[in-house]
């Protein structure tokens, strides 16, 4: 399928890659996979076994799918990543900036296990097999290894989760759980939706203007003559990751917008209700304990 790049060819431009195996399209970072720590992948629309608006790799039980699809698909992802679907671990999305830690008594929840928890937009482990989960469908996924103590972390980032500062609250609760330093992290900021199709209303470029210094709105947003305003999700996670600590060289940015492509990946601002979810993946590799 030809897809649409957003910043592909720009001297500098950073990009993930499109990946098929084992029947499964999905996207990865070459600077997480050339670390050869993790496995990792974000999830594209290819590869499933949905059907409908939800084909066909629909990773949501919450959408309306088939359950018994949506497993299936589960299934094929954790064999296309090689990594364990029964240790997988699920967020309970809110639009919050709340950070959970999770160790070997979650391994399966939100999948094979019921979850006891919710609103939780962000996941960090160092248990080596551990999958971490996070659903998108045009927010930003976030993505963080800490080589040094072999820590990972995957978070959710809207509009709302970007005005907290989600990336830097990562950062943080890396730092407190595993002795994180900022500078050894790798971060990534992944596919979801570009500036040109964001538009937002004045509330909402209201808020961002109160979390960011002023010397970055020319390059978060711009006015439209409608009025409306056209915000970079991508840009702003990228300065909230620098504030934070992490290395401009050790920070890759996604050049693939959900908008853009939505015969490829779920985009709400194109089909609205009328979809399926996008996941993204991250598991520390090993099965020995963790450092």
């Amino acid at each position: 399928m030809e897809l649409k790049w957003v910043r592909r060819g720009e001297p500098g431009a950073l990009v993930v890659e499109d990946v098929e195996r084992c029947g499964v399209h999905y996207l990865e970072f070459p600077l997480l996979a050339s670390s050869g720590l993790v496995s990792h992948g974000f999830a594209t629309r290819l590869g499933g076994v949905s059907q409908g608006k939800y084909a066909s790799m629909n990773l949501s039980f919450t959408r309306g799918d088939d359950p018994e699809h949506v497993r299936e698909n589960y299934r094929r992802m954790a064999e296309a990543l090689d990594v364990d679907m029964e240790r997988m671990v699920l967020t309970y999305q809110t639009h919050t900036t709340n950070v959970r830690r999770v160790g070997r008594e979650d391994e399966g929840k939100g999948l094979v296990r019921e979850r006891d928890y919710r609103d939780v937009d962000g996941l960090i482990t160092d248990v080596p097999g551990i999958t971490l989960v996070t659903f998108f469908a045009d927010c930003v996924p976030l993505y963080f290894l800490d080589p040094v103590h072999r820590a990972i972390g995957l978070s959710h980032s809207g509009w709302r989760g970007t005005v907290g500062r989600m990336g830097e609250v990562t950062v943080k609760a890396m730092e407190k759980a595993f002795g994180t330093r900022p500078e050894d992290v790798l971060a990534c900021v992944g596919p979801s939706i570009c500036q040109d199709c964001f538009e937002v209303g004045e509330e909402v470029v209201g808020e961002f203007q109160r979390s960011f210094d002023r010397k970055w709105w020319e390059e978060l947003f711009y006015r439209k003559s409608s009025g409306k305003f056209q915000l970079d999700l991508w840009k702003s996670n990228e300065i909230i990751l620098r504030e934070a600590g992490v290395l401009p060289e050790h920070i890759q940015v996604t050049d693939i917008c959900t908008r853009c492509n939505p015969r490829y990946l779920f985009s709400h601002r194109f089909a609205g209700e009328d979809r399926g979810n996008l996941a993204a993946f991250l598991c520390l590799k090993g099965d020995g304990e963790p450092g």
